[in-house]
């Protein structure tokens, strides 16, 4: 069995044209050969010789990233408006809610403390999220393939989701001290669920009809896996990922609000104790802003790994209407 025919197999698991040759397997489908065809022409059009998607050009991409910019761009700028009319006038007192400028001016004169804090926590988020992929993957994978694990497995993995990470907390300070291992240990916690739960549902979704033209044409289990079981996943995987990287932020920053000398957790406990409330308002536009960051950052993996991929060609309708 050649590579390119299983990669070939691979792609069709996992994307439109699939949907369309199990329509056709169908007894009584009229009309199914003619939508394979239409589904086969269709990528065929979009693709290159070679077999892989047509890159756009970098006008089209500019284009691309200004439409989805401006309506959240309007979005915030509305917001920030409501904000600084709120607070100039002040309907609220300032501090409870401060204006925009002083936010500002708290973040530009407290800067390399700012950053500090937010360096450290950035490195627990980081580190807990890779640590809840890769565990997450090797789970989502060993359910999958195995009954038995499947059955002692799932129930543990759901009993742990279940448990509020805020309780467990205080016990992973005394086993661990103060410093960054109850925090990524958190973080750990709160991601790996979404990536197991994800993973089992992309892992589980190949076409059995693909995996036994696999096996025909000689194609061993770890072959099967890389070639069309795990192209097939990733698309429900990188949503999981797209989860757990922001929820990764929550568990550092829980982690920090129970025991911590530093991080932008412990910033707003102090902000809060002190009403500053211009350090409390900097302080969560940092959190947001590493969410976001990292967000975006497994939003471009997942462009680079699944092209291929229906949600990710532009001009693609996801309606029927």
């Amino acid at each position: 069995m050649t590579e390119n025919s299983l990669d070939t197999a691979g792609r069709q698991a996992a994307d439109e044209a699939g949907g369309a040759r199990t329509a056709a397997s169908r007894p009584g489908s009229a009309g199914a050969p003619e939508t394979v065809g239409a589904a086969a022409s269709i990528a065929e059009g979009q693709s290159r010789g070679d077999g892989r998607p047509a890159r756009p050009t970098l006008g089209r991409r500019a284009v691309a990233l200004a439409d989805s910019l401006w309506r959240p761009a309007v979005v915030l700028g509305v917001f920030f408006v409501a904000w600084w009319f709120v607070a100039a006038r002040e309907y609220v007192p300032n501090y409870l809610v401060p204006t925009p400028g002083q936010v500002w001016e708290t973040m530009t004169t407290q800067w390399s403390e700012l950053a500090r804090h937010t360096v450290v926590t950035l490195y627990e988020t980081v580190l807990g999220f890779v640590l809840a992929a890769a565990l997450g993957l090797v789970t989502a994978v060993a359910i999958a393939y195995s009954r038995t694990l499947d059955k002692a497995l799932y129930p543990i993995v759901l009993f742990a989701q279940v448990i509020p990470k805020i309780a467990i907390a205080p016990l992973l300070v005394v086993w661990f001290g103060l410093g960054l291992t109850p925090k990524i240990i958190l973080a750990v916690l709160i991601a790996f669920f979404p990536v197991v739960i994800s993973g089992v549902a992309g892992l589980r979704s190949t076409d059995p009809e693909l995996l036994d033209l696999a096996a025909t044409m000689g194609a061993g289990p770890w072959r099967t896996f890389r070639k069309i079981r795990f192209p097939n996943a990733l698309p429900h995987l990188m949503a999981g990922l797209k989860v757990a990287v922001t929820l990764a932020v929550v568990g550092a920053v829980v982690g920090e609000f129970v025991g911590a000398s530093e991080g932008l957790g412990y910033v707003l406990l102090l902000a809060n104790g002190n009403l500053d409330a211009p350090l409390l308002f900097a302080d969560l536009i940092l959190m947001s802003a590493i969410g976001i960051v990292l967000f975006v950052l497994v939003e471009i993996a997942e462009a680079l790994l699944i092209p291929w991929h229906a949600s990710r060609r532009a001009g693609v309708s996801l309606t029927t209407s």
